[in-house]
């Protein structure tokens, strides 16, 4: 087998374990009615971190073996495999809204990864490192508080998302700025990176697990999808000396897919956000069926109660309202 099949071998496995971990995680937030962000007592949460894990460590090796402009965009498919697994294994199935707005960021996205020309220099200095650290805080404790401040739930979902998107993003580049730096000479030199991209990591896990509640499946994890590699790309651009291809003409394309994908996030999130007529018929049926039974004047006792009949076709069924005998009472 060729690197570069490999490579892209690779890349789909990693997508699929990703599509796997997320639908774990919604499921529990959907059943979990403990802690929103760390459920460490479910052994569903843990078998998503395991698979979080091996779809990282999937896609780093397909970055050994093949090009990061390949890898990148394939590991873009995840949303288009959870929706169809999601169907399959939990029988949960997706609008076709929900289908439109999941191939509009996941093309997108590709097309935008496929524009950025990486570069051999990504190593960053011990003030950018810390002054990207100290941002990245500040945008994710914004996000945090901004999320807990929106009504909707769905909204609050995407923002939590977002922030998860962001956390994620940035530790991938304090990982690239470590195995930069790396040498098995002085395995622990690079500790002060390892600690802040541990936390970055931790704390994208534990956010998007609380952006699948209340959300389901498509939002959220198309969130992610998207803004982790797009602030990756972003401090590529500004600090690694990336570049997009073909000059003005790729910027100009990137711009497009940029929009694209953006789109593609903003119909998941109304198709969210959209309430089905029928089921709000049924509720609004049944909240006007509770009031009346609630309202309606219940019968004394002797009194002679008419049952299970219309007026004008059958004689009523009278029943005369008794009280109920008690043991060891007349």
């Amino acid at each position: 087998m060729s690197p570069l099949l490999l490579s892209v071998l690779l890349s789909l496995v990693s997508a699929v374990a990703y599509a796997a971990a997320a639908i774990v995680q919604e499921r529990v937030a959907a059943s979990a009615a403990g802690p929103r962000y760390a459920p460490l007592r479910s052994p569903a949460w843990w078998v998503s971190v395991l698979l979080n894990g091996l779809g990282a460590t999937l896609h780093v090796v397909a970055l050994a073996f093949g090009p990061l402009s390949l890898v990148q965009p394939l590991g873009a498919l995840t949303i288009v495999f959870a929706l169809p697994m999601a169907a399959l294994f939990v029988g949960r199935k997706a609008g076709r809204r929900a289908w439109r707005g999941a191939l509009m960021a996941t093309v997108g996205l590709a097309g935008l990864l496929s524009l950025t020309n990486g570069s051999d220099t990504q190593s960053l200095a011990d003030g950018e490192r810390w002054l990207l650290a100290a941002g990245t805080s500040a945008v994710v404790a914004v996000l945090f508080t901004v999320a807990h401040l929106v009504g909707r739930s769905v909204l609050r979902s995407v923002i939590l998302a977002a922030a998860a998107g962001v956390s994620f993003g940035m530790a991938s580049v304090f990982t690239k700025s470590v195995a930069e730096e790396w040498t098995s000479g002085a395995p622990l030199a690079e500790w002060t990176g390892l600690l802040v991209l541990s936390a970055l990591a931790v704390t994208g896990l534990l956010l998007s697990q609380a952006s699948y509640r209340g959300a389901g499946l498509a939002a959220p994890l198309a969130t992610v999808t998207v803004v982790n590699p797009v602030v990756a790309a972003a401090v590529g651009l500004t600090l690694f000396g990336e570049s997009f291809r073909y000059g003005t003409a790729g910027t100009v394309a990137a711009l497009i897919c940029g929009a694209v994908a953006a789109g593609g996030l903003v119909q998941l999130t109304l198709d969210r956000m959209a309430v089905p007529p029928e089921t709000l018929s049924v509720s609004s049926a049944t909240s006007a069926s509770s009031e009346s039974d609630r309202d309606a004047p219940r019968p004394e006792v002797g009194q002679r109660v008419d049952v299970g009949a219309v007026p004008g076709t059958r004689p009523y069924l009278e029943v005369e309202m008794r009280p109920r005998a008690v043991a060891g009472r007349p």
